[in-house]
């Protein structure tokens, strides 16, 4: 059973969930709701904004202030959000697919403009909840239902897409590893600045059937033999890294203006009020 102080940012009505037994992402709501207790954040000043998708479907699952918005459009809803009150925690949940391909404008421009939203992307390399087609993630030559004799397209890195698209805090983990999971999520939501958390998950249902990794076991222990450490992958060849998942702090810049700031700023010089 959670803690007492995590099960009340639980809305029990809505168990049992309707993820698959051994989801990864149940693993990554657990270390959302650690995160936010760690971080003293209070229901009422917290916002969870997603998309569609299963991992979209999480924010329904959260006692705080919850919207469920259009697919690959949630990171627009949550700078709206955002700008009308800065003082809320704002966080958006999303799915590969719904970050990097639909979504993926709404992605590099909430990164451009290092407003202060944390974002974190459950990357299970497949669009798990309409059928199991390729997503921007999926490693080429894996299979799906729109690549029955393997994936041709080049992934996307998203925590490489993050950063060169000017997000100011950037991590990796696996759901292999819950603890750096909640970490890196608590460091996200404590940084001023648009954060990324990007956390590898399992889709044993779509993807892992297909590709030879048919239970929830079978990808933890993927997950736990493909991790490297970010300092030792810079030690490694491409050759080495090929198949591996790096993890770890990739990016952490303080001091950075938020965007909320800036437009403040313009409010004040168009003659408007501060946001009180």
């Amino acid at each position: 059973m959670p803690r007492p102080e995590i099960e009340n940012w639980l809305r029990k009505r809505f168990f049992p969930h309707i993820w698959c037994p051994g989801c990864g992402h149940g693993v990554i709501l657990h270390a959302l709701l650690r995160a936010l207790v760690s971080c003293g954040k209070k229901k009422e000043e917290t916002v969870i904004a997603s998309g569609i998708g299963c991992s979209s479907r999480m924010p329904g699952y959260i006692d705080a202030c919850t919207v469920h918005t259009t697919h690959g459009r949630s990171l627009a809803f949550a700078t709206g959000i955002k700008l009308a009150n800065p003082d809320l925690t704002v966080i958006d949940v999303m799915g590969d697919g719904d970050c990097s391909a639909i979504g993926g404008n709404h992605f590099i421009h909430a990164c451009r403009r290092n407003i202060d939203i944390t974002a974190i992307v459950m990357n299970n390399n497949i669009y798990g909840m309409t059928g199991g087609q390729a997503s921007p993630t999926t490693p080429p030559g894996s299979k799906a239902t729109t690549a029955p004799y393997g994936a041709i397209d080049p992934p996307f890195d998203i925590c490489q897409l993050a950063i060169g698209a000017g997000a100011t805090y950037v991590a990796r983990a696996t759901i292999a590893n819950p603890v750096m999971c909640e970490r890196y999520i608590k460091a996200a939501i404590e940084h001023k600045g648009f954060s990324v958390v990007e956390i590898v998950s399992s889709c044993h249902t779509q993807y892992g059937r297909r590709n030879k990794r048919r239970t929830p076991v079978d990808n933890l222990n993927y997950l736990k033999a493909a991790s490297v450490p970010v300092a030792k992958a810079k030690e490694m060849s491409e050759e080495e890294l090929a198949g591996k998942i790096t993890i770890g702090e990739f990016v952490k810049i303080e001091g950075k203006p938020d965007y909320t700031e800036l437009y403040e700023k313009v409010i004040e010089a168009a003659g408007g009020k501060h946001h009180e």
